[in-house]
């Protein structure tokens, strides 16, 4: 890892509030070419122009499957370089310091694994439908600039700051697609205490929050948001 500017935490070389300003950077200019599961072009493996060093192009394997019962893989996270190429290519390049891309890559790593940890816990309200084993993640995108009805409200109320971005994760209940909302709060706060995380680390990065949740489009949904709510108590499903 890179050791990171003396202004910066001692744990972490990424600046938290630089995520704001990232959010959708993978998302696809319009006339892009697209792959339709993950809303993204082809992959960019190449040097950008004005590049000062080498990024890495190694891409791990997240634990995530892409389709039921693991028969289809599972998904591939974006290497350092694609990443970098994604930021330029949305025009949010400005400031980037090429030597954060490694920890920038963990954290986006983890959080994906932290956020289908989640779905996993949620999911196991409706084991007996499906067992996790079972369940995989078919196509996801990311919302940066639509605000979910919850994290309006929210807001709205005071009881939390704006999301700084939002991604629907369609998922394969054995059969039944079942879609997802996570809307990602900066928690900056607490961004002193952030370090670089491992790929399951759970608690690393904590000016980085995750709202994870069944999207509420039928009453089973909502019927399973009320018994999470009953699990963990109110309060921390708000």
């Amino acid at each position: 890892a890179t050791e990171p500017p003396p202004e910066k935490p001692a744990g972490c070389p990424v600046d938290p509030s630089k995520w704001a300003s990232w959010a959708g950077a993978s998302q696809p200019a319009d006339e892009e070419r697209l792959n339709l599961t993950n809303m993204m072009p082809a992959p960019n493996q190449q040097p950008a122009p004005g590049q000062t060093k080498p990024l890495s192009t190694d891409r791990v394997t997240s634990t995530i499957p892409q389709s039921s019962g693991g028969q289809g893989g599972r998904w591939v996270y974006p290497s350092e370089q694609m990443f970098y190429n994604a930021l330029l290519r949305k025009g949010k390049g400005d400031g980037v310091d090429e030597a954060a891309m490694p920890a920038v890559i963990a954290i986006h790593n983890n959080m994906n694994e932290r956020g289908w940890a989640q779905v996993l816990d949620w999911e196991s309200l409706r084991r007996g439908e499906c067992p996790p084993d079972q369940i995989a993640l078919l196509r996801f995108v990311g919302r940066p600039h639509e605000l979910s009805l919850k994290a309006r409200l929210r807001t709205t109320l005071g009881l939390a700051p704006m999301p700084f971005d939002r991604h629907d994760w369609v998922i394969d209940r054995c059969g039944t697609e079942v879609r997802y909302i996570i809307d990602y709060y900066d928690a900056s706060a607490k961004s002193k205490q952030d370090k670089i995380p491992a790929l399951h680390d759970v608690d690393s990065v904590p000016s980085i929050q995750m709202d994870v949740r069944p999207a509420g489009d039928n009453p089973s949904q909502l019927y399973d948001r009320v018994r999470m709510a009953a699990r963990h108590g109110l309060l921390a499903t708000l």
